[in-house]
């Protein structure tokens, strides 16, 4: 996960988005096309590198909606921001202090910060919720199921084809679930920051010493559980940030963070 802008490059690809300068750095499209590598491994009659093309464009989109909800968050509080893509996530990187609005709304209270970081999610299952309208208006459905992770069952009507319904299916997968494992109280998912706001609410005192215990605790179990269902990726994501958790616990009980990690974002918001 992001902590920090990405340096630019000669091979960045920028535009503008509703008013926001957005940026996608390289490394961006190279772990994209990592992820997806083995939808090349199709039969004969299936084409693996459209199924990929489908799924770089899905990523994209997906993953530049959920910064785009942070960013018109952003907004919304008075801040101008830009987004930047790398890796695999993103950054809502704010370009002007919190404190200089003038909107009567108040950017650095633990309440504007719950909001900012859940608004990201919260465009994501938006995008999800149309994709589904759209299947529906189509002559399909998406059936509740019980199977977990994927708990649902998209039927397309007779005109589909393996290349609309793989699009939706990943649509679907990116938006819905990656937004429910983005809101695990873990640092630094949008889940760990809103979880710590709400500690902080609870008890300004060991508000945010009781949310990084809780990251840990949740980060640990989420090794256990992709261990158990043989998820290595995810494994290997969560014990990373276990270990970023037990860090920043080492460092806030030897006094490294001081009174201010409870503060505004530095440097972004991550995915």
């Amino acid at each position: 996960m992001l902590l920090s802008e990405p340096a630019r490059t000669q091979f960045d690809l920028n535009f503008t988005l509703a008013g926001f300068p957005v940026r996608v750095h390289p490394l961006f499209w190279l772990v994209t096309v990592i992820l997806g590598a083995d939808l090349m491994r199709q039969p004969a009659q299936v084409n693996g590198g459209v199924l990929l093309l489908i799924w770089i464009g899905s990523l994209f989109v997906s993953i530049l909606v959920h910064e785009l909800g942070h960013a018109l968050a952003m907004r919304y509080y008075g801040q101008r921001s830009r987004i930047v893509l790398y890796m695999l996530g993103g950054l809502a990187i704010p370009d002007s202090s919190p404190y200089s609005l003038g909107y009567g709304r108040e950017a650095n209270s633990s309440l504007s910060r719950i909001a900012i970081s859940a608004a990201g999610p919260a465009a994501g299952f938006m995008l999800a919720l149309l994709v589904i309208a759209l299947v529906y208006l189509s002559g399909g459905e998406v059936v509740p199921r019980r199977d977990f992770p994927v708990f649902w069952s998209v039927h397309l009507g007779e005109n589909s084809n393996i290349q609309v319904e793989f699009m939706v299916r990943a649509l679907l997968w990116i938006n819905i679930l990656w937004g429910l494992v983005n809101l695990l109280p873990v640092f630094p998912l949008d889940g760990g920051q809103i979880s710590r706001e709400l500690c902080i609410l609870y008890d300004a005192y060991t508000g945010v010493l009781r949310s990084v215990w809780l990251s840990l605790i949740v980060a640990i179990l989420m090794v256990v559980a992709a261990i158990s269902l043989r998820e290595w990726y995810v494994g290997l994501l969560f014990g990373s940030l276990a270990f970023s958790s037990y860090m920043m616990l080492q460092q806030f009980q030897g006094g490294g963070f001081g009174g201010g990690f409870g503060g505004g974002p530095r440097g972004g918001r991550p995915w």
